[in-house]
């Protein structure tokens, strides 16, 4: 299988020599993770350089909540919330930007503002004319796995075969970007940690086991564990005290296969992912017998 490359405006990442981290920063006032308090501008692009300067190597800035039972937000609010942020950012930080959206109309007002990336979790579904955005612009777009929406994601978790129906859902869904003409190598895959998966089914941790089975797709893989419910569920603990496990997870998933992590902490990740990935590239002949 051919190194899979990353290409942005100014930089490009070939993943086969390290895994990718990517720093969230939610610009809304109800977060799940930090309670809305990176919700003003000046707090928000603070917070933004603070991840930058900690090792992230994108930015993932969204200004629409999708924690379970959400509602959708109107497209200029949305786009108020976000667009000074990355205006500001981009004067002072030339890290690569991914606008965290389902809506077209905030996506190229994004990317007209320094944006180099769209990750939309309705896989280019919210939005009919979000492909036809991705492939004029020629920027990478994530492909997340859902279950209807953020506001009912939660009410049908049942699958016959959950690694089986992900495949078939990125497959066909990877054959429409294409079709729109959205090149091939610039789509990213997230299965969806937390979006329409059942705790009790364990399938947040069906996933992370078995991430692997996704690199047949041939497609960059991304993996967004960070202080989600599942983890809450297995250490009993808050949000803000789920860094641990959100470490333990990030671990997992890149040693089955993730090229990318998003996460809330960048700092003490970017070292956990530089141990695992000194593991998993060491050859023969480093080892000491």
């Amino acid at each position: 299988m051919r190194p899979l490359i990353l290409r942005f405006h100014h930089r490009s990442y070939d993943l086969s020599q390290r895994t990718l981290i990517m720093g969230v920063l939610n610009v809304t006032p109800d977060s799940f993770s930090d309670r809305g308090q990176f919700f003003g501008r000046q707090a928000a692009v603070e917070q933004g350089l603070r991840l930058a300067e900690a090792g992230a190597d994108i930015l993932d800035i969204g200004g629409e909540s999708t924690r379970p039972g959400s509602k959708t937000l109107a497209e200029d609010e949305e786009a108020q919330r976000v667009i000074p942020v990355i205006q500001d950012l981009r004067k002072k930080s030339d890290i690569p930007i991914s606008i965290d959206t389902r809506k077209a109309g905030v996506a190229e007002r994004a990317l007209a503002a320094g944006a180099e990336m769209i990750n939309d979790i309705s896989a280019l579904r919210f939005d009919e004319r979000m492909a036809e955005l991705v492939a004029k612009s020629q920027v990478p777009v994530v492909l997340m796995h859902m279950r209807g929406d953020p506001a009912t994601m939660q009410s049908d978790t049942h699958y016959d075969d959950l690694m089986g129906e992900l495949l078939e859902f990125f497959r066909e869904r990877i054959a429409y970007a294409e079709s729109k003409g959205i090149h091939p190598d610039r789509i990213i895959l997230d299965p969806g940690i937390g979006f329409g998966k059942s705790l009790e089914e364990q399938h947040n941790l069906v996933l992370l086991k078995n991430l692997r089975q996704f690199r047949v797709l041939g497609k960059t893989l991304l993996i967004g564990p960070s202080r989600k419910a599942f983890i809450g569920k297995i250490l009993d603990l808050a949000p803000q005290e789920r860094e641990e496990g959100t470490m333990a997870s990030v671990a997992v998933a890149i040693v089955h296969g993730a090229n990318m992590v998003r996460v809330h902490e960048v700092e003490r990740t970017r070292r956990v992912v530089q141990v695992v990935d000194a593991i998993l590239r060491c050859t023969p002949e480093n080892l000491d017998h």
